[in-house]
């Protein structure tokens, strides 16, 4: 289990990494989206979460287009052309997170998945 530390001048924000589903752009902001159903907006442009989540030991993060990190371990249905991402998995307690993405970059997360050798979930 890893930790990300998120140290701003007035907070610090510390969440397990398997407890984060998908992080997204918001303008100049982020919103981080947790397995609880909590959202928090960060006041970091996605690409700090981008570097962040590389430093990572096991690193279960990828980016999907230019406003969307999703962790790989949540992504349960790719439709290219309903251009849906689906997000589930038994942490979200049967909740499923549905997000509309450009069909490219739902092509590319697709590929990148059905090339990854093995399925692991440590």
């Amino acid at each position: 289990m890893e930790w990300l530390k998120i140290t701003t001048s007035a907070e610090m924000v510390r969440v397990r990494t398997d407890e984060i589903i998908y992080v997204c752009a918001d303008g100049n902001y982020s919103d981080l989206v947790l397995t609880n159903g909590r959202k928090r907006k960060m006041t970091f442009q996605l690409h700090f979460f981008e570097d962040a989540f590389k430093q990572l030991h096991n690193n279960m993060f990828v980016r999907v287009g230019r406003s969307l990190i999703v962790n790989k371990r949540y992504v349960y249905v790719i439709n290219l052309k309903e251009q849906l991402l689906v997000m589930s998995g038994q942490q979200l307690n049967s909740e499923v997170k549905q997000l509309k993405v450009s069909r490219d970059a739902l092509k590319q997360l697709m590929d990148l998945l059905i090339k990854e050798k093995g399925d692991k979930d440590e």
